[in-house]
Parts: structure tokens; sequence; C-alpha cells
């Protein structure tokens, strides 16, 4: 049984890299790859402190901020608002840092009558995959 899916990229370098597709679509579900605070060119905003530890909640709160920003691109390209979010995992690599901001950065990303009622899990990792990388957030939304 062959399923029918859409993939949709941002267009950074390591996705061809890495093999993998930002989100994939499968009949009403998006799947979306851990989104970072990257920008279009792929560089890290506010890039964290070398080993992840200790970061700045500024820091956490600006690729946060970032983090979602690029979600909400791959949600615009399958017609889907944070209003269609289902799910978030965080991954942190400063779960203090990470808890400190992400109720604010939370209640300006869920806008709607839902704000921001997710199943929502978060982690503290010891590293993610860039130099610098603080934060990830893979989302599940349903048109």
């Amino acid at each position: 049984m062959t399923i029918q899916k859409e993939t949709f990229d941002l267009g950074v370098p390591w996705e061809d890299a890495a093999g993998y597709a930002q989100a994939v679509l499968v009949d009403d579900t998006v799947y979306i790859s851990g989104q970072l605070g990257h920008r279009p060119d792929g560089t890290l905003v506010s890039p964290a402190p070398e080993g992840g530890r200790g970061v700045d909640q500024s820091v956490m709160r600006d690729q946060m901020v970032q983090t979602y920003a690029n979600a909400r691109a791959v949600l615009a390209h399958f017609g889907c608002t944070f209003d269609n979010v289902v799910e978030e995992v965080v991954f942190a690599t400063d779960i203090g840092a990470a808890l400190a901001v992400m109720r604010g950065v939370r209640d300006d990303v869920y806008t709607g009558v839902s704000k921001p009622k997710v199943a929502n899990t978060t982690v503290g990792v010891t590293a993610l995959a860039l130099p610098g990388q603080a934060v990830e957030i893979k989302l599940i939304a349903r048109r």
C-alpha cells in the first residue's frame, strides 16, 4: 500500500544534506519536522553558548520566536495556522530557560480560541543538531 503524501521544504542547506522534509501532509494531517530558530539563509538567531547549558532567557526567547515563525511558514504552505496545531514537542538544551519564556511566546503564537490549548511535551536535552541551537519544536496539525 502506497501512502499519498505531499512534502514541503524551506530551502535550508541541511534538508538535502540530511535527506528530510520540513513537513509531510498525509490525508488531513501535517507532520512538521523539528523547527529551529534560523533565518532564511540558515543562520541561527542569537546562537547559544557551546554546550547549550546556562542559556540566557533572551537567547531562548529569540530562538523560540524565530522557531515559531518558521513553523508558521510551514503551516501556511498547507493552508493552516496555529489554530490547526494539535500537538507540539519542545526540545531545549536549557529546560529552565525554556520554561521561563515558553508561556509568553506561546501566548503570542496561539491567538485563537484554544489559546494555547495543544498537547505539549517539553524535553530537556544535552544537545541539538546545530552548534548554538537552544530549542527545536516539532508539531502536528490537522486541516
